[in-house]
């Protein structure tokens, strides 16, 4: 399913806000409109500061969290 891009800048904004809280959803936003950003090289070195365990932990963590709450 493809979501259109009300609904997806509407979803991101509440993580956003659920996660940083207002002020720094809005530091966020304005960090990415001022600068280049290159998202698929950004991801790249996402979890370069992670052990293959502790990435999977996380995901499996976040999976049970998702199924259970």
């Amino acid at each position: 399913m493809t979501v259109n891009e009300s609904v997806l800048q509407q979803s991101a904004m509440k993580c956003l806000i659920e996660r940083f809280g207002n002020v720094d959803a809005e530091k966020f936003i304005s960090l990415i409109i001022k600068e280049p950003f290159d998202y698929t090289k950004w991801q790249e070195t996402l979890y370069d500061d992670m052990t293959v365990e502790e990435l999977s932990k996380t995901a499996m963590d976040f999976r049970k969290s998702k199924i259970s709450g």
